[in-house]
């Protein structure tokens, strides 16, 4: 019999039954609670509650038009509030806003406080110091004379320390008197009465201890350079540039819309995109590990990655801002893209800014008409607000014309006169408009009349070199050219067939000392045509679903373009180099700070 099948043993005949255990407060209590749980369960079910109605969504009650002026009445007036902050008072006054006011021959009566770099400091034989200080704000420097009468008793010790410690790059303060200057050629001086050295300098180890350097040398410390004169000039247009675009794009009231670095998608299915992953570890690069690899594959195994797929640095956020186009009808994104191209020429960086507008209900018309405006408001604003650094670049590139290797002088002999000579007749010139095959025809006779000798033959179908387009808007027609209509197999999926079948809706903008600056087109807003167009290019749709939707969901005619921020930066600079319009530049073997 097993253990299961025994029976409770019970008391034999004269034996005294055993005493029952009693149960524990807490078992008694725990008991107790479950037959109320059953009483309870068994009187809901005797008597039923009845189901309460659905609840019907409501509305926030609607604002009358008077409520909503009012509110905005209100908001306005905390916003100018809000706005009007002035709690930031600087302990110095910049030296563009000094050069302002000895422009307008307006002199502080009070002494003033200075800060900034010298860029050069001599000493006469008379105990007389000449410092010329730049803080940044302004592409000419202040003039301030080190001089024994201008200092009080109290101050006579920072006279010592600036005449005798001062050196090319320290950074000092100095407090004086602007005064008018009586040199020629010269706004204003300031004439120190006290100062001292924020930050001095070992000239045996500083690298722009010399006044002249070639930018090349310059290249090699970027993270010095800014303090230049050439340089600084950049940078400030940079901002003037930077500030024109958000203008340009917000007062026709487009929305700025941030897409992202990483994407999983190639825009222009060229290839040639950085790849980011966490699997390339120490232990990896070391040789201590070996990638994770799919089994029975040598493949690298990209599910076991940080986002489980492969994914790459973005080459454009044009895919990506489109979304926001189909909702917002006028967008624009400005960020940095990137480029695996293994190029040094001076045009190419791996690393680089893109402006890339969209716009719903818009043709190849329509953003040929606004890339051109756009452009020259650009221009515009750098020529009313950047008028002292276009003077300095206008003379330093002639100065340092024997230092540029021959491409670069051949960009400095193509674009031909004086920078603001260019500039101002570029903005009052239009644009010409010509066909892709007008544009072949132009070069085919060009080589066929005047013996002229491209590396690449001009034929219909070719994607139009440098060389080519440099040529038509440099030596053909001397002026900026929008290309329009290029033949299908040259241009990406998403641009709009014509109806001739075999070219699309797009167009190039070229500029003379640059080439190709802006490219652009309608986009093909037919879901049909879109997937043929994918298939006809070897596009994968499983990874651009997303962007078919757009065309499956209340699709309409959009169009945009896409403009490199630096190539513009080398139109409005006159800078030869690429490398020297942007900060940090990145290209093949180079990447150090």
């Amino acid at each position: 019999m097993s253990d299961a099948e025994k029976k409770p043993e019970t008391p034999q005949e004269g034996e005294t039954p055993k005493p029952k255990k009693e149960k524990t407060a807490a078992q008694l209590a725990k008991e107790e609670r479950k037959k109320k749980a059953q009483e309870k369960k068994a009187a809901a079910a005797a008597n039923p509650k009845p189901k309460p109605a659905a609840k019907k969504a409501t509305r926030a009650p609607r604002m009358t038009p008077q409520e909503k002026a009012e509110l905005h009445s209100k908001m306005e007036d905390t916003a100018e509030k809000a706005m009007a902050g002035k709690r930031w008072r600087p302990s110095y006054t910049p030296i563009a806003y000094l050069l302002d006011q000895a422009r307008s021959k307006e002199f502080p009566e009070n002494e003033i406080t200075a800060c900034g770099w010298v860029r050069t400091f001599r000493k006469s034989g008379k105990g007389l110091g000449f410092i010329e200080l730049n803080d940044g704000s302004s592409a000419d420097c202040l003039q301030c004379i080190v001089e024994a009468g201008n200092f009080s008793e109290e101050s006579k010790a920072d006279y010592d320390t600036l005449l005798e410690k001062v050196t090319t790059g320290s950074c000092i303060y100095l407090t004086g008197k602007l005064v008018a200057s009586p040199a020629a050629g010269q706004l204003a001086e300031l004439k120190i009465s006290a100062g001292g050295i924020h930050g001095d300098v070992n000239q045996d180890k500083y690298p722009l201890a010399k006044a002249a350097l070639p930018l090349e040398h310059l290249r090699t410390v970027p993270h010095l350079r800014i303090r230049t004169a050439a340089i600084s000039c950049v940078a400030r247009i940079r901002n003037t540039c930077a500030y024109a675009i958000h203008t340009f794009f917000q007062r026709r009231g487009f929305k700025y819309v941030h897409t992202p670095i990483l994407t999983a998608n190639d825009c222009e299915g060229a290839g040639e995109c950085f790849n980011v992953t966490t699997s390339l570890t120490s232990a990896v690069i070391e040789g201590k590990e070996d990638l994770p690899r799919v089994e029975k594959s040598n493949k690298v195994d990209t599910a076991k990655d940080f986002f489980g797929r492969q994914v790459m640095l973005t080459v454009s956020g044009q895919l990506n801002v489109e979304t926001y186009c189909a909702g917002l009808t006028n967008v624009y994104t400005f960020g940095p893209t990137f480029r695996a191209e293994e190029s040094y020429t001076t045009r190419h960086l791996a690393e680089f800014w893109m402006i890339e507008p969209e716009m719903w209900f818009a043709s190849l018309d329509d953003i040929a008409n606004i890339a051109e405006d756009f452009v020259k408001f650009v221009v515009g604003m750098v020529l009313r607000d950047c008028q002292d650094d276009l003077i300095y670049l206008d003379g330093f590139q002639k100065r340092v014309y024997d230092e540029l290797t021959e491409e670069e002088q051949a960009v400095a002999r193509a674009s031909g006169g004086g920078l603001v000579e260019r500039l101002t007749s570029l903005v009052t010139t239009d644009f010409l408009r010509i066909p892709y095959s007008d544009a072949i025809e132009s070069l085919k006779e060009s080589v066929e009349k005047d013996g002229v000798k491209f590396n690449v033959a001009p034929e219909w179908g070719i994607d139009m070199g440098s060389e080519h387009e440099r040529f038509l808007c440099e030596q053909k027609y001397k002026r900026p050219l929008v290309v329009t209509d290029f033949p299908t197999k040259i241009k990406s999926f998403y641009m709009k067939q014509n109806p001739d079948g075999k070219t699309v809706q797009a167009m190039d903008i070229l500029v003379p000392g640059i080439g190709e600056m802006i490219g652009g087109s309608a986009r093909e807003d037919n879901l049909e045509k879109l997937e043929a167009n994918m298939d006809a290019k070897g596009i994968p749709k499983e990874g651009l679903s997303w962007y078919l939707d757009l065309r499956r969901f209340g699709s309409a005619p959009h169009a945009g373009f896409g403009l490199g921020f630096e190539r513009m930066l080398l139109l409005v600079t006159g800078m030869a180099n690429i490398r020297d319009v942007i900060p940090f530049p990145r290209w093949p073997k180079h990447c150090q700070t």
